[in-house]
This record gives structure tokens, C-alpha cells and sequence, in this order.
């Protein structure tokens, strides 16, 4: 697992810029978000199925499902990638 927090003062197209270093497509992904709470539970889940304009695309669904938009990211994990199988150890 590997952790990227967006500087507070990056743009959208530096986020954007930033996230796609740090993750591919097939890779699975935790988001959570600038307004984040003391939750325990990211605010967004899912596998990365594209880089669009404006937002990170996940599982293939828009950002008013499932996808969401880089002004909204402020840390993003990266929990598996695509050449990992959930078996694979260290």
C-alpha cells in the first residue's frame, strides 16, 4: 500500500498531474476527500478505469456515482495494483 496527500494548495490540473504518477489503470484505489471527517471508511473506493477531464474514473461510473472529481482528492492509497493478486505477500 502506498499512500500520495495532495498538496493543499495544488490545482486541479496538478492534483490530476500528481494521481496519475502515483496510480495506473487496474489499480485499486482508496480516496479520501479534502472535507474528510474522522470517518474510518475512505469516501471513495474502487478500481481505476481511466484518467478524464476533470475527475479519476472508477469502475467506469461518472463522478455522480462512483468516480470522483480531483478537487475533491486529498489523499489517495493505493491498495493493490493490477499485476498484484490479493494473495501475494511481501
Amino acid at each position: 500500500m502506498t499512500e500520495l496527500t495532495v498538496p493543499p494548495d495544488a490545482d486541479e490540473e496538478r492534483t490530476a498531474d500528481l494521481v496519475r504518477e502515483h496510480v495506473s489503470v487496474g489499480d485499486t484505489v482508496e480516496i479520501w476527500g479534502r472535507e474528510r471527517t474522522d470517518a474510518d471508511d475512505p469516501e471513495h473506493s474502487g478500481v481505476v478505469t481511466g484518467f478524464e477531464t476533470g475527475y479519476l474514473e472508477l469502475e467506469g461510473d461518472s463522478p455522480e456515482e462512483k468516480s470522483v472529481r480531483y478537487d475533491e482528492i486529498d489523499t489517495v492509497i493505493r491498495a493493490q495494483t493490477d499485476d498484484e493478486t490479493p494473495d501475494s505477500g511481501p
